[in-house]
C-alpha cells in the first residue's frame, strides 16, 4: 500500500457543516446523560467509538437519571469513508 505525502487539511464549508452537526448531536446526547445510547453508526463524518483496551477500563459519566455512572471511555473518530475522500482529494 502506497503511503502518500503529509498534507494540511482544512474542511470545505460543507464538510465543516456536517462535522459540526455530527459533533453537536454527539455532545447533546452526552450532555443529556445518554452516553450509553451512543452508537458508532451515528454521525455522517464523525463517530464516537469506545477507546478502552478492554471492558474493565471505565470512566465516570452523567447518566440519564442525573446520577454519576460508569461507562467505557469513548473517542471521536473520522469515518473511514470520509478519510478516504480526503486522501483522494490530495
Amino acid at each position: 500500500r502506497r503511503i502518500g505525502n503529509p498534507f494540511i487539511w482544512s474542511p470545505s464549508n460543507k464538510q465543516e457543516t456536517v462535522l459540526r452537526i455530527d459533533w453537536e448531536e454527539h455532545m447533546d446526547m452526552i450532555a443529556m446523560g445518554e452516553v450509553n445510547r451512543l452508537s458508532s453508526r451515528q454521525g455522517k463524518y464523525l463517530q464516537i467509538r469506545p477507546k478502552a483496551a478492554n471492558a474493565s477500563a471505565l470512566s465516570q459519566t452523567n447518566m440519564e437519571n442525573g446520577e454519576i455512572g460508569m461507562t467505557l471511555p469513548r473517542g471521536f473518530y473520522l469515518r473511514t469513508n470520509f478519510t478516504q475522500i480526503l486522501l483522494n482529494e490530495q
